[in-house]
Formats: structure tokens, C-alpha cells, sequence
């Protein structure tokens, strides 16, 4: 008896179905550039790629953490004529200068001294006044420093760069392509915030990742402001409302303006941006949050692809939104 073609074919589909796995969901996560950073993935198998991801992050941390003496950052900080720069650090060189010139040095990442100084550093903050500003802006500026053959000049052998308003970003994006060769599809990546989603979960469903409610105190409980449906993007959030001290009344926030010297003051809480990549999402996420909303809405216009969610208070006290519609479409409602 003769058995047709289709029959079969209909026999060999029904055995694949059976025999097909479902995606296998893991998730861990661990400590790395003072933070946090959490991962989920859908595998064929449920290989846990931790120790990887822990030796990955180790090794990024050795190129752009300030926090590590010997790190490439730190050497060339110190004005080691030896330490040349590796892979990592040039592109996320290259990545800063880009987004300082589109920024008109609202991002600038010469403003290491002034981080410093104002106590978000390693070192102890200083009694700052004018006097002190105006000694150390004269360090500062991204036009300042240029790598030639792997070797940072600069100069003022006094300037210190700081990868800390990237280097998050970029962390992410490593860790992303590291999962692609793994040939990982599916895969959400936080790092401090600073998050990356790939793809759809298995049943189609995207990625969800909150904006979080800007607080009074930094001890305040979290609550979610927004959330925002993701998938083959990166979002970052900057906020002025975690990272603080109070001295005689008066807020001082982790960001500094490049061009004053001073932390900024603007009424602008968080600044949330979406891109195709972590490392763009993060170094704009800083610039918004020194520019503020009114000077972002004006800078907006010339670089209409970025889609920004802002959380401001207005002159009444009331916490206000600003977002842009490419922003409006990925908003949970």
C-alpha cells in the first residue's frame, strides 16, 4: 500500500511537535560597578551562563571602573605613560566624544575633578565655594583629551576622565553581545537600571520594564511611575532624586552641570531614554538630566529619533510628565 506524500509529511510535522522543547526561563543576577545587575533569558537548555557573565563584567571593570587603581581608567587617570588603551575603553571614548559634540558638552566625561570635589567620588567631598569651582573648571572640557594610538593625551596632566555616566550603558550592551554568541534570542538585561530587551517572550509577549516614581529621600519606598513595553531596545534612566546630599538646606545632586561647575538645580527629577543601544540610552540620559526638560525640549528638535520620557516638578509643586509620542506608543496604559 502506498503511503502519500502528505501523509507523511503531516507524521514527520507531528513528531517535531513532540519532540520540540520549551524554551527553558533563567534568571540570576550578582554585584558589579557598585550596583546591581540582573539577567533573564529563554535557552534551549538551562545553562546558567553566570560564572561567564561575572568574568565578563570583572573584565570591563578592570578597562572603565574608576573604583579599581589598576583599571586602564584609572592608570591613564594617573598619568601612567605605560597603559594603552584596550577595546572597550576606546569605543566607549569615542561614544562620549560623539555624544558630547551632539550635546554641545552637556555630556562631558572630563568632569571627573568637579565629581570629586563635590563628594561623589572616591575622595572625600571638599568645603566648595566659587573660589574652588573656578580652579577646576579649567579642567574640564571633552575637547580637552583625544586618544592617539591607544594613548590618552590631554592638556593638563591634572585632567580625570569618568566613565561612570556610560560605562553602565556599555556594560549592558556587552553582556547582550555576549548572549547573541551564545546564540541566545530572548533575553532581558539590567545593569543598575540601565536595561536592554531582546526580542519577545516566547508567547509573543514583550518585555516590561518600569520608570520608577521620583522620591523625596533617597530612603523613600519605590513605587512605579510608568511602564514601558520593550522589545530589540534599551531604555536608561538619570535621576537626581537617589543620589544626594543635603548641607544647610540645600540639595546637591550627583549630576554637574560642565559648564557652571555646580550640581544641576533645575526642576527636572528623572530623565528616561530610549535607544537601539544601552550606551547611546545611558551617556543621553545624562545629558536631559543636565540640560533639563525646557533645554531638552529645544534640543529635541535637532535629534527628532530620540524618544525621552521626563519627570519634572512644576512651579505649583505637582510632579509633571513630558514624553515624546515615539515614547507615548511603548507607555503601558
Amino acid at each position: 500500500m502506498k503511503i502519500s506524500f502528505f501523509a507523511v509529511l503531516l507524521v514527520l510535522l507531528l513528531s517535531s511537535c513532540r519532540h520540540r522543547k520549551e524554551p527553558v526561563l533563567v534568571k540570576f543576577g550578582g554585584e558589579t560597578q557598585g550596583t546591581y545587575y540582573a539577567v533573564t533569558y529563554y535557552a534551549d537548555d538551562s545553562i546558567n551562563l553566570k560564572s561567564s557573565v561575572d568574568s565578563l563584567l570583572n573584565r570591563f571593570d578592570s578597562t572603565a571602573s574608576t573604583y579599581k587603581p589598576n583599571s586602564i581608567i584609572s592608570r591613564m587617570n594617573s598619568n601612567d605613560a605605560s597603559v594603552r588603551a584596550d577595546e572597550m575603553f576606546t569605543f566607549i571614548f569615542q561614544k562620549a566624544m560623539e555624544v558630547s559634540e551632539k550635546t554641545d558638552g552637556a555630556f562631558d566625561i572630563t568632569v571627573g575633578p568637579l565629581v570629586y570635589a563635590w563628594g561623589f567620588g572616591l575622595s572625600n567631598r571638599l568645603k566648595m565655594d566659587q573660589h574652588i569651582v573656578d580652579s577646576l573648571l579649567p579642567l574640564v572640557g571633552y575637547h580637552k583629551v583625544m586618544l592617539d594610538n591607544g594613548k590618552l593625551i590631554k592638556t593638563d596632566p591634572r585632567i580625570r576622565i569618568d566613565y561612570n555616566a556610560i560605562a553602565q550603558g556599555y556594560a549592558v550592551d556587552v553582556v547582550a553581545a555576549f548572549f547573541d554568541s551564545k546564540g541566545i534570542q530572548s533575553y532581558l538585561i539590567d545593569i543598575g537600571g540601565e536595561v536592554l530587551a531582546r526580542r519577545t517572550k516566547p508567547g509573543g509577549e514583550k518585555w516590561s520594564v518600569a520608570i520608577e516614581m521620583p522620591t523625596k529621600t533617597a530612603d523613600d519606598p519605590r513605587t512605579i511611575k510608568a511602564v514601558v513595553s520593550l522589545q530589540d531596545m534599551a531604555i536608561s534612566t538619570s535621576g537626581s532624586y537617589r543620589k544626594f546630599y543635603e548641607q544647610n538646606g540645600i540639595r546637591y545632586s550627583h549630576e554637574i552641570d560642565p559648564a557652571t561647575g555646580y550640581p544641576v538645580k533645575h526642576s527636572t527629577l528623572s530623565v528616561s531614554v530610549l535607544a537601539n543601544d544601552c550606551i547611546t540610552a545611558d551617556a543621553y540620559a545624562t545629558a536631559f538630566m543636565v540640560m533639563g526638560v525646557e533645554r531638552g525640549k529645544e534640543f529635541l528638535k535637532k535629534l527628532p529619533k530620540l524618544d525621552v520620557y521626563f519627570i519634572y516638578t512644576a512651579p505649583d509643586g505637582s510632579m509633571k510628565t513630558y514624553y515624546t509620542k515615539g515614547f507615548e506608543k511603548l507607555l503601558k496604559k
